[in-house]
């Protein structure tokens, strides 16, 4: 029985019906029989397959309910894959919430929160016969004789589910059905995906009733001796093979003998792959808390105590102690007996705080994050089910972890927009650590130096505790924050600096004190566009409606959104001219000016075009602990968490770029990111400067944030949006209708907007739109969205319940695809 399961949990389905959420898009979970050879109990978070249609897909038990759908023929479950649970029973109505409020299949749900390579389902396989390689060659006339997918049957003698998958057409099914009939092909049906299982090892220990060791082999007895040994020195039973042959290579040979004489047994062991690798930083435990971080603790202690639901906002300025806080929180927590989960928004801040909570609580810890490979996010998962991980450190999907009894939930970041998923299912990760908290009786702290608006309307509403710390640790002074007017500096040629006169005169002073430097832009690339000189044409991506971004290393133009890429020595699509001029500035044009203006400085740049891996990110953030980076370039990646004391100065290029975005948030968000920013520096002994450059010193985000000013910034803010009806005063949700064809796309979302507003009520919500999106065209299909306001939360839900059906309808011809976006992020 696993350990996270009590008596009162389980219930034997054996005779009953089970309640099963399927990975395919419907809503509602559906109802089966168990199989006719079951005669284990059936647990909550069990994978089955079971049948659904013509075919067979992967499933996940809830429940078992006492009666079925009236008029429903029920099915039996075709097979229970594994013997154990893949998430606890709690979960369930977690699951079940999270499908309602997000408007989500709850299978995709599910499918989605637990580790790639779970999922099974049915296909079909087609193999070329001995006759269909004589016949299926000479159809060189048909239409569909030039395809790919032609074209690889003939070529590799058969097509795989997943190919098989893509041929949609009904066409093209009839056709491979009339070859079967012919004999030209075979089609079998056979289980694809599922590919992520456990690693296991051999492991030898010594036999309890061992046969006699006299008379053994010079080899056996070698063996033997370094066995004992590795087992006293290691306080373990079961010793790998792979450590005793490491010690002695004819040791292979020797373990079996010794097997096969009842001396050793060989015993197959599951082993976890390690997903930690290799660190840069020290965790030290502080000999004394500081005043702020003492009233906090004194706070939160009592509650996790409490055992019950607490929601904190833990408001302190960069470098203030908050890690020290989330500690000394999930010790209390572990100490009750109790599990904890730390949330990051990008896995960069999961690595930092990876050391913090290994120092403290060792192979307790687990991690979560996309940048495992599947085989580690799979053993880290395990892990955890079994309850052998109490403390689990990961990015937005570890928000779904299968951790029994939790205690303390913490969002490091809380106000970071990372934490949206912003494809495929939608979910809010910052939002859905609230609702777990609520739902398991626990801590929570929602951490940050720049609260979201949202979460610090709650904590003036008292919905959530409010602690502040408002001084860095050992009074250290905040940094000073000068803004440079980039109006008032003088152009070259026309063209505006990257870097003013006043950052330039600062970089070089750093320098020659020996002290360290940060230089922050959040755009990638070496200029934003490419300008056609002689007649204007910008050169644009031929899938996505978006200027192409020089990147010079690499020679190319790239697109941001898709990937697709041209040569940067291309012509102009409009007059097909070659004289071309690059436009604008990224981190790449920072980093080679940089090093034509400061020659003698050491620079590394860090971006997501540098940083491909956890290593990558290691090896830069090394360099700068160590000393050998005098200057770092680089975008979002290096605003949060980093604790460089040497580092005294950052310079902050084009701070206002977000400013001019169609989104209500745009000012928030540019105060959140220049704050978060500023406080990479002064956290050391040493004073720290900021130099903040803008084209508009005078707006209120960027004067809020030189004067670190956050009270200020939310009496602005929120006077806006209660006027507006913008969140919190309301909840968005954005439905976004893309396809192929720009007219069947646009009537589409037409309809839809007019059906829309026969399910108003009062006219709540209120619709606006429809509106081409700002992005009209992402990866060759061309968008539109609808966006509902609502000041009435059930009644906006009870809309969109209504609404689906017709959705559904609309979406159901395939060429067209429908979206629901439940309180979104990004509108572009």
């Amino acid at each position: 029985m696993p350990a996270n399961y009590t008596l009162g949990m389980i219930k034997e389905c054996v005779k009953g019906y089970l309640e099963v959420a399927v990975t395919a898009p419907i809503r509602k979970p559906l109802t089966y029989l168990p199989p006719d050879d079951c005669h284990d109990l059936l647990l909550p978070g069990m994978r089955v397959l079971v049948p659904l249609g013509r075919r067979s897909i992967t499933g996940y038990i809830l429940e078992s309910v006492e009666s079925a759908p009236i008029g429903q023929q029920i099915k039996k479950i075709d097979k229970i894959v594994g013997s154990e649970p893949f998430f606890p029973a709690e979960q369930v109505n977690f699951y079940k919430w999270i499908a309602n409020y997000y408007h989500y299949p709850i299978g995709e749900v599910i499918k989605t929160s637990l580790p790639a390579g779970l999922t099974q389902k049915s296909g079909r396989r087609v193999v070329i016969t001995e006759s269909g390689r004589k016949h299926l060659p000479k159809l060189t006339d048909e239409t569909f004789s030039n395809t790919a997918w032609f074209s690889g049957l003939l070529a590799n003698g058969e097509l795989s589910p997943n190919i098989i998958r893509k041929l949609r057409s009904a066409k093209e099914s009839r056709l491979l059905k009339v070859w079967e009939e012919k004999g030209w092909v075979e089609i079998y049906s056979e289980l694809s995906g599922g590919t992520a299982k456990p690693k296991t090892e051999i492991c030898y220990s010594l036999a309890e009733n061992r046969g006699a060791s006299e008379n053994l082999k010079v080899s056996e007895q070698k063996t033997l001796r370094i066995l004992q040994k590795i087992a006293v020195e290691t306080k373990r039973s079961l010793i790998p093979r792979k450590e005793i042959t490491s010690v002695y290579q004819g040791a292979a040979k020797g373990l079996k003998s010794l097997a096969l004489k009842n001396i050793v047994i060989a015993e197959e062991q599951q082993v976890y792959r390690d997903p930690f690798g290799e660190s840069f930083l020290e965790s030290d435990i502080p000999e004394k808390l500081t005043g702020e971080q003492e009233k906090a603790l004194d706070s939160i202690l009592p509650a996790i105590k409490g055992r019950s639901y607490a929601p904190f906002l833990l408001h302190g300025v960069t470098g203030s102690g908050k890690t020290e806080i989330y500690l000394q929180a999930a010790a209390s927590a572990v100490e009750e007996g109790r599990s904890v989960l730390v949330l990051v928004p990008e896995i960069a801040l999961a690595t930092q705080l990876e050391a913090h909570f290994l120092t403290r609580f060792g192979s307790r810890v687990a991690l979560l994050h996309s940048g495992l490979t599947p085989g580690q996010r799979f053993d880290q998962w395990s892990r955890i089910v079994q309850g052998k991980a109490e403390v689990v450190i990961g990015a937005r999907s570890a928000v779904f972890a299968p951790l029994r009894d939790l205690g303390l939930i913490i969002v490091d970041e809380e106000h970071d927009s990372s934490y949206k998923q912003d494809d495929g299912f939608r979910y809010h990760a910052r939002d859905l650590a609230v609702l777990r908290a609520s739902l398991s009786g626990s801590v929570i702290i929602l951490g940050t130096a720049t609260p979201s608006i949202t979460s610090y309307y709650h904590s003036m509403q008292r919905k959530y505790s409010l602690l502040t710390m408002d001084s860095r640790i050992e009074e250290r002074p905040l940094p000073v924050v000068e803004v440079v007017d980039m109006q008032q500096v003088k152009t070259v040629s026309g063209k505006p600096l990257a870097f003013s006169p006043t950052l330039i005169r600062n970089l070089k002073a750093n320098l020659e004190r020996g002290e360290q430097s940060l230089i922050f832009l959040n755009r990638r690339g070496y200029a934003n566009f490419m300008i056609c000189r002689d007649c204007g044409q910008i050169v644009q991506c031929r899938h996505c409606q978006v200027s192409l971004t020089l990147h010079r290393s690499e020679n190319k133009l790239m697109c941001h959104y898709c990937g697709f890429a041209v040569n940067m020595k291309t012509v102009c699509s409009q007059c097909q001219s070659t004289s071309l001029a690059a436009v604008g500035v990224g981190t790449e044009r920072l980093e080679h000016e940089l090093s034509e203006i400061m020659p003698g400085a050491r620079l590394a740049r860090l971006d997501r075009d540098i940083c491909q891996s956890r290593n990558d990110y290691i090896k830069i953030l090394r360099g700068v602990h160590r000393g050998e980076i005098d200057i770092r370039v680089g975008t979002q990646m290096i605003t949060k968490g980093h604790h460089f004391p040497n580092v005294t100065l950052v310079g902050i290029v084009l701070a206002d770029t977000g400013l001019g975005l169609p989104d209500f948030r745009a000012g928030e968000r540019t105060f959140q990111l220049i704050t978060q920013v500023t406080g990479r520096a002064g956290r050391g002994e040493k004073s720290g400067r900021v130099i903040v450059q803008t084209f508009q010193p005078e707006h209120y985000s960027i004067m809020m944030a030189r004067n670190h000013d956050y009270p200020g910034l939310y009496k602005r803010e929120i006077v806006l949006r209660k006027a507006l009806g913008y969140p919190p005063f309301s909840r968005l949700v954005n439905i976004k209708i893309e396809g192929k064809e720009n007219t069947n796309v646009q009537d589409v979302a037409t309809r839809l907007a007019v059906l829309a507003r026969r399910f108003q009520k009062d006219s709540e919500p209120e619709i606006l739109g429809p509106a081409q999106a700002p992005l009209t065209r992402i990866r060759d299909k061309y968008r539109w969205q609808l966006l509902l306001k609502g000041s009435k939360l059930g009644m906006l839900h009870t809309f969109l319940h209504n609404l689906e059906g017709e959705i559904s309808a609309l979406s159901k011809a395939g060429t067209v695809k429908i979206i629901i976006d439940v309180d979104p992020e990004y509108m572009m």
